[in-house]
C-alpha cells in the first residue's frame, strides 16, 4: 500500500518528469519507420541513416553536458532550457526540405533530448528519498519499453496517414505540455558557487565519442570496404579520449566527475549499465530478424510473438525497484538476475531451433523479466552514492554507459553473426543479406539442397550471435558480485561506502 504522501509525489513528479524522458526516448524510435517516406520525399538515399545516426550520436554527447549544467544551475531551470531547444529543433525537423537540413535539426533534436533523459533521472533523485528510488526507477524502464514498443508503430501510422513531417510535429504540442508540466517541480538554486565550464572537456569528449559511435555504425554495415573508414573513426576516438582523461584529471572544473567516477562502487555498477545496454539492445535488434528470416515470420506477426520480450522488461524492472524500495537489498537482485539472464540466453542460443513460434514467447517472457532487473540497480546505487550535488552527473554516467553498451553490444553481435557465415560460406554471406533485405525471394532459382543448407547455415550463425549476447550478463555477473554497495537506505551516502 503507498502512504498518501507518496501518492502525492508520485502524481507531482511523475507526470512532470516521465513525460520529457519518454519524448526523448521515443523520438529515438519513432523515426525509423518514416525513413522510406523521406527518402522518397527528399532523396539522398544513401545518406538517410544519418537521420537516426546523428540522434544518437548527438543524444549521447549532450548527457554529461547537461549533467554538470544541471547540478551546477539547478536541473528545473536547465529542464526548461533542453525542452525548448527540443520543441524548436523538432519544428525543425518537420520543415527540413533536404536530409542535410534534416540531420542538422536532428542533432539539435537530440542535444535537446539528450538533456531531458538525463535531467529528469537527476530530478527523480532530487526529490524521491534514495530507497524509494527504487520504485521510480522501475517506473522508468516502463517508460522507456512503451517508448521502444509504441514509437515504431505510431511513426508507421502518422507516416501512412498525415506524411512523415507528423513524426516531428507531435513532439511539438506534448514538447509544449512538458513545459508546463515541469513548472509544477520545486525551483532548487544551484547545487555549487562560482561556475565555470569546461569547454576544453566538451571539445574533447566531442572527439572522442562521436568517432566511436560512427566506427560502430560503419562497423555495424560489415562491409569490408568500409573498414579502413572505421578504422580512421577509431584512431581518433582513441587519441581524443587519452587527452580527454589528461584534461580531466588536471582541469578545474572537469566536464566530467572524475573522481567519482573512478570509485570502485561507480564504476563497477557503470559497467553493469553496459551489459544492460549491450544485452536488451541487442536482443531487441537481432531477434526479428532471426524470426522473420529463420523462421519466416511476417512483420506484424515478429511484432507479436516480440511482445512478450519488450513488455515484460518494465515488469522486471518494476518488480525490482519494489524489491530495493521495501528491503533496501540492491546489489543482491542483479547477482541472482544476471547468471539466470546468461542460461536462457544459452538455452535460446541452443534449443530456439528446436522450439516452436508458440513455445518461444515463453522464454522472451522469462529473459525478459531478467533483463529489466539490472537498471533499477544502477540507477539507485549511482544516485545513492552521488550526494545532492552529484545528481546530474550521477544521471549521465548511467545514460551514457548504457548507450555506449548498446552500441558496443549491437556492434560485437552484428560481426560474430556476418563474420561467422562470411567464415563458414561467404556465398552464404551474401544471401543472408538479401533474405534481410527483400525475404525469401533472395533464395528463388536454388536448388532444394543449396536451399536447406543455406538455412542450416543461417541458423547455427544466430546460434554463435546468441552466445555473443548470453557473454554480456557474465560481465553484469561479475560486477553485481563485487559491488560494494549492497544495501540502499534513505541516508545519502558518498562513493566508495559499502555495507
Amino acid at each position: 500500500m503507498i502512504e498518501p504522501a507518496q501518492k502525492r509525489l508520485f502524481f507531482t513528479v511523475f507526470p512532470s518528469v516521465f513525460l520529457p524522458m519518454f519524448l526523448a526516448a521515443l523520438d529515438g524510435t519513432i523515426v525509423s519507420t518514416a525513413l522510406p517516406a523521406i527518402a522518397g520525399s527528399l532523396g539522398d538515399v544513401e545518406h538517410v541513416s544519418w537521420v537516426v545516426v546523428s540522434y544518437l550520436v548527438a543524444t549521447t554527447i549532450a548527457a554529461p553536458v547537461y549533467g554538470r549544467l544541471g547540478d551546477a544551475l539547478g536541473r528545473r531551470r536547465v529542464m526548461f532550457m533542453a525542452l525548448t531547444l527540443f520543441v524548436v529543433a523538432s519544428a525543425l525537423c518537420a520543415l527540413a526540405p533536404t536530409i542535410l537540413l534534416l540531420t542538422l535539426a536532428r542533432v539539435l533534436q537530440g542535444l535537446g533530448g539528450g538533456g531531458l533523459l538525463t535531467l529528469g533521472q537527476a530530478l527523480v533523485g532530487e526529490v524521491v528519498p534514495p530507497r524509494e528510488r527504487g520504485r521510480y526507477q522501475g517506473y522508468t524502464a516502463t517508460i522507456f519499453v512503451s517508448a521502444s514498443s509504441f514509437g515504431p508503430v505510431a511513426g508507421g501510422w502518422l507516416t501512412q496517414s498525415l506524411g512523415w513531417q507528423s513524426v516531428f510535429w507531435v513532439s511539438v504540442p506534448l514538447g509544449i505540455l512538458a513545459i508546463a508540466l515541469t513548472f509544477r517541480l520545486k525551483p532548487n538554486p544551484p547545487v555549487v558557487g562560482k561556475f565555470r565550464f569546461d569547454y576544453i572537456g566538451l571539445i574533447l569528449f566531442t572527439l572522442a565519442i562521436a568517432p566511436l559511435l560512427l566506427a560502430l555504425e560503419e562497423a555495424r554495415k560489415f562491409d569490408l570496404a568500409t573498414l579502413p573508414l572505421a578504422a580512421l573513426f577509431l584512431g581518433v576516438a582513441i587519441s581524443a579520449g587519452v587527452l580527454l582523461v589528461r584534461h580531466q584529471l588536471r582541469a578545474p572544473n572537469p566536464l566530467l566527475p572524475v573522481s567519482f567516477l573512478r570509485q570502485p562502487a561507480v564504476w563497477k555498477t557503470n559497467l553493469l549499465a553496459v551489459s544492460a545496454g549491450a544485452t536488451i539492445v541487442s536482443l531487441i535488434t537481432f531477434l526479428p530478424i532471426y524470426l522473420e528470416v529463420v523462421r519466416g515470420t511476417s512483420p506484424s506477426e515478429t511484432g507479436l510473438r516480440m511482445l512478450p520480450l519488450t513488455a515484460f522488461i518494465a515488469v522486471g524492472a518494476t518488480l525490482a525497484g519494489q524489491i530495493i524500495t521495501r528491503t533496501g537489498r540492491s546489489a543482491i537482485i542483479p547477482c541472482i538476475g544476471q547468471p539466470v539472464l546468461c542460461g536462457l540466453l544459452l538455452l535460446l542460443a541452443f534449443l530456439a531451433p528446436l522450439m516452436s513460434l508458440g513455445q518461444l514467447p515463453v522464454l522472451f517472457f522469462a529473459t525478459s523479466l531478467m533483463c529489466g532487473t539490472a537498471m533499477p540497480v544502477v540507477q539507485t546505487t549511482v544516485q545513492y552514492l552521488a550526494g545532492p550535488a552529484q545528481l546530474g552527473s550521477a544521471a549521465a554516467s548511467v545514460q551514457f554507459a548504457r548507450s555506449m553498451g548498446s552500441a558496443i553490444g549491437t556492434a560485437l553481435v552484428g560481426a560474430v553473426l556476418f563474420g561467422y557465415l562470411d567464415v563458414i560460406d561467404p556465398d552464404t554471406a551474401k544471401l543472408f543479406a538479401g533474405l534481410v533485405e527483400i525475404g525469401p525471394a533472395a533464395l528463388v532459382g536454388l536448388s532444394a539442397e543449396r536451399t536447406a543448407a543455406v538455412q542450416t547455415e543461417v541458423s547455427n550463425a544466430f546460434t554463435a550471435a546468441f552466445v555473443m549476447i548470453a557473454v554480456f550478463p557474465v560481465l553484469g555477473t561479475v560486477m553485481a558480485m563485487i559491488m560494494p554497495t549492497r544495501r540502499i537506505d534513505n541516508t545519502q551516502k558518498t562513493a566508495g561506502a559499502a555495507d
